[in-house]
C-alpha cells in the first residue's frame, strides 16, 4: 500500500489524545483499590479501655498485646512469655531507657496485666506505658 500525500494539506496533529490515558489510569486506579485490602497486614483488634486522661505514648521496641482469647503478641507477633522476657532484655541492652508500651484489651482480667508489667518490670526495663483509647470529653 502507497500512502498519499498531499501537497496542500500540511496540518499536522498538534493536539494529545488524553483519553487512552485516562484511561490507563482509571483501570490501574481500580486494581490498586482491590488489591489493597488483601495486601494490608491483619491487625490485632484489641478494643482498649477509655480513659479522659493520658498522654501519647512514642512506638518503641517492645510493644506487647494481651488479647481477649489468651493471645500475647510482641511487636504484633504470637509469642512467649519466655520471648518477651528475652526481647526485653535485649532490647534492654540496645537503648538502656527502653519503655514497654502494654496494650491489653478492656476484657483481658486485671491479673493478666499485672502479671506482663511485672515480667517486663523483672527483665529490667523501668518504664512502661499502658495503651488507652482517648474518651470525648
Amino acid at each position: 500500500m502507497a500512502a498519499k500525500f498531499s501537497d496542500g494539506d500540511q496540518d499536522s496533529i498538534s493536539d494529545i489524545n488524553v483519553v487512552p490515558l485516562v484511561d490507563i489510569i482509571l483501570v490501574v486506579l481500580i486494581i490498586f483499590m482491590v488489591t489493597a485490602p488483601m495486601i494490608m497486614k491483619p491487625s490485632i483488634n484489641v478494643n482498649l479501655p477509655k480513659a479522659a486522661s493520658g498522654d501519647k505514648t512514642t512506638p518503641g521496641g517492645l510493644s506487647v498485646t494481651l488479647a481477649t482469647d489468651g493471645r500475647v503478641l510482641l511487636n504484633g507477633a504470637e509469642s512467649s512469655l519466655d520471648a518477651i522476657r528475652a526481647a526485653a532484655i535485649s532490647e534492654l541492652e540496645k537503648n538502656p531507657d527502653v519503655q514497654a508500651i502494654i496494650s491489653a484489651d478492656k476484657d483481658v482480667p486485671h491479673g493478666q496485666v499485672v502479671s506482663m508489667i511485672d515480667l517486663v518490670k523483672t527483665a529490667g526495663v523501668k518504664k512502661f506505658a499502658i495503651s488507652i483509647e482517648k474518651a470525648a470529653q
